[in-house]
């Protein structure tokens, strides 16, 4: 039976659904640019859909004196873009909702009979039609793009239900992608608030005071210290002590992982010790941000070519290993490691080089209490984006049951 797993109740008895072919609901729109009378380039992204072609290069790819050639886009219109990518296998459709632009040759473009076409909007970010997409395709394509005939694409089978049925679809859709979009905000809006307050609660780059201070410390100095001053650098080996100790790697996107078993030398003797809030990295890679602080109880190992350093906490002046960890995240932090870079992959970054990355230092106390509030936030920023990717699951899920697999019907 050609019907999706899960319908609205109301149409449960509906009956079965049926596929008819694109070039009977849309046609394919071949009006050039002649004259050159429109000079709005647009583009299709994977991820974005139809947007100007300069806000997604940051630049103008076509030029004027080449668009004649152009298709013209209009409002409503569809746009298929036959290069592929990790996340359009088979290359995007999207539906222009931004307004009448052109569009490169190498593009179809086509547009629904039915003004009221939302459903297909939907459908044309399942992988649904995939499946014909590759069919249809000829053999010998480039590796980047799909080689499909204009013809064989407006054969393309569709799902059609009754109309009620299909809006319904299109509507409750369209909720989730308010909501997503609005948590999206949301998520946006806490980091954009995070990194404005760290610009505040941190000393810029060149100054020795913090633009905004808690109430309890307006008032007191800041001592301007060296990280190297304020951090000790941990050179213990393994050694035979610790041969059940984990083996752990850094990298930017998730900090301190353990290693693939593949990555680990035979003979760990030379492995360094990291205890709990030190810092480690590899020297090759923090131009990319890839360093993280241990936050687990027992000792781990690192690659004896790894960086490993930890914050002196009882002299003075002292670090608090929170406060640390937020500030590698500051402009003067960043900076530092850039120039240290000079714009090479490989540079190599030590301990001996980010000693000499400056701190205006406020007390202990200080400290930690901006470490505190960052961290919040930072808690905040990871509830939310967890909730984000929530919506988004769910919204794939649903999609697959809202919508009937094409394999199983007869076109």
């Amino acid at each position: 039976m050609f019907m999706p797993k899960r319908r609205f109740p109301e149409f449960k008895e509906a009956g079965e659904w049926h596929s008819v072919p694109l070039n009977r609901l849309a046609v394919r729109t071949k009006q050039k640019n002649r004259d050159e009378k429109i000079v709005r380039v647009l583009t299709n992204s994977a991820e974005f859909g139809v947007m100007d072609q300069r806000d997604f290069f940051d630049k103008d790819i076509a030029t004027q004196g080449n668009l004649e050639s152009y298709y013209v886009v209009e409002l409503g219109s569809y746009v298929y873009n036959p290069r592929i990518s990790a996340m359009a296998p088979v290359g995007p459709i999207s539906k222009n909702k931004i307004g009448t632009g052109v569009m490169s040759p190498l593009y179809t473009v086509f547009k629904f009979k039915d003004e009221s076409n939302d459903f297909y909007e939907h459908y044309f970010k399942t992988t649904g039609w995939h499946g014909y997409m590759r069919h249809a395709s000829s053999t010998g394509a480039r590796h980047d793009r799909m080689a499909i005939s204009s013809e064989d694409f407006m054969a393309m089978p569709l799902p059609v239900s009754t109309p009620k049925e299909q809006q319904k679809i299109a509507d409750c859709l369209s909720s989730l992608d308010e909501l997503i979009t609005a948590q999206g905000r949301k998520v946006e809006a806490l980091k954009t608030h995070k990194k404005g307050l760290m610009q505040q609660l941190f000393p810029r780059e060149g100054e020795t005071q913090p633009r905004l201070r808690f109430p309890e410390f307006r008032g007191a100095t800041l001592q301007s210290v060296f990280l190297g001053g304020v951090t000790e650098e941990g050179r213990s080996r393994n050694g035979n002590k610790h041969s059940s100790a984990l083996v752990m790697g850094v990298n930017k996107s998730d900090g301190i992982v353990p290693m693939e078993a593949r990555l680990i030398a035979t003979d760990i003797a030379r492995y360094k010790l990291v205890e709990r809030d030190w810092f480690a990295y590899n020297p090759m890679r923090l131009n990319i941000g890839s360093i993280a602080r241990w936050k687990g109880e027992r000792e781990i190992l690192v690659s004896p070519d790894y960086v490993v350093f930890k914050c002196i906490t009882n002299g003075e002046p002292s670090i608090v290993p929170d406060y640390l960890d937020h500030f590698r995240h500051t402009e003067t932090w960043n900076s530092f490691v850039k120039e240290s870079g000079d714009g090479s992959v490989r540079v190599r970054i030590y301990y001996k080089d980010i000693a000499h990355i400056g701190l205006a230092l406020p007390s202990p106390s200080e400290q930690q209490k901006i470490a505190n509030c960052l961290t919040s936030l930072h808690t905040l920023i990871t509830t939310a984006t967890l909730e984000l990717e929530t919506l988004k699951t769910h919204k794939k899920g649903l999609m697959q049951q809202l919508f009937p697999s094409l394999e199983v019907g007869k076109a």
